[in-house]
């Protein structure tokens, strides 16, 4: 499947969380090259504001900067209240911040970092900001997730890694349970009648500033993964070629909801965009229903 972004984005509006670099970057970049305006979601205002001059040069729309902390429950609240204050349509929202593989630790709310930061977070800002994306023709959510969600697991008895917690096992976690809300809020969708679509993609492989994020997060030693971002990095695509899945996803005509686009090469490293291979975990519709009641009640709303 090639790329289909449409040729002008102008009148739209896209909200793009982890905007200040890697994938995020350059979604935010092709966005606004096509005239959308795009509302930044940044927790670094500095970062944030680096990232707007640095868009500046190609972009065809207006460029804004939202302060979000996808950590900070309340803050999620906030932010979402000002973009509903502040716009009278969301035509994309791409749920793509996320941190990966860091030692165990807490949220301001008491939840695990990865856990709340790459899932509830966005849970979140998309229930908040759904009464607008619905009223909003033909709008779309796009959940970023990750190849590894295939071995993924959600541990009801243990969500918050409090009797046994590794770091990649918790990534893994919280990135199956991005295509699961993302499956649960299309059926969701589906019932009330709405035409948003809730779609998920992942990129595969790609340089973006999470390994080195990773890797300092647990002290900056040696090991396997310092070995891969000195030595192979920088074999690995773009994260411009990584995001290119979650941008078809954004704006390829055509598309259904609940649908995974991946890249299509070998094993979904890197390639084309194209249709991505669910997880069986996030196929099951009982889990799905039960992660959305649990992130129901952690958020406050149960």
């Amino acid at each position: 499947m090639a790329d289909a972004t449409p040729a002008d984005l102008h009148g739209r509006i896209a909200l793009v969380t982890g905007a200040s670099g890697g994938l995020g970057l350059e979604t935010a970049r092709e966005l606004a090259r096509r005239g959308a305006r795009v509302l930044l979601g940044c927790r670094d205002r500095d970062r944030a504001e680096s990232a707007r001059q640095q868009l500046a040069a190609t972009a065809r729309g207006p460029l804004e900067i939202l302060s979000l902390d996808l950590a900070d429950l309340a803050g999620v609240a906030a932010a979402a209240q000002r973009v509903r204050q502040q716009c009278d349509r969301l035509d994309l929202l791409i749920n793509n911040a996320g941190i990966m593989a860091i030692p165990r630790r807490l949220s301001v709310d008491g939840f695990e970092l990865q856990f709340a930061t790459n899932h509830l977070g966005h849970f979140a800002l998309t229930r908040a900001l759904l009464p607008l994306l619905i009223r909003t023709p033909a709008s779309r959510v796009v959940t970023v997730t990750s190849g590894i969600q295939q071995l993924g697991r959600i541990a009801f008895d243990d969500l918050q890694g409090e009797r046994r917690y590794n770091p990649w096992r918790a990534y893994a976690q919280s990135k199956l349970a991005n295509t699961m809300f993302a499956l649960e809020l299309q059926e969701r969708l589906r019932q009330q009648g709405a035409d948003t679509l809730s779609l998920a993609a992942h990129p595969g492989i790609a340089r973006t500033n999470l390994q080195a994020a990773s890797i300092a997060a647990s002290g900056g030693g040696g090991g396997g993964a310092a070995f891969a971002l000195r030595w192979l990095a920088p074999l690995w695509p773009s994260a411009a070629q990584g995001a290119r899945p979650q941008l078809q996803a954004a704006t390829a005509p055509g598309l259904q909801g609940g649908e995974l686009l991946a890249p299509g090469g070998l094993a979904e490293l890197w390639g084309d965009p194209g249709p991505g291979r669910l997880p069986a975990a996030a196929r099951n519709s009982s889990d799905r229903a039960r992660l959305w009641q649990i992130s129901e009640t952690l958020c406050g709303w149960g």
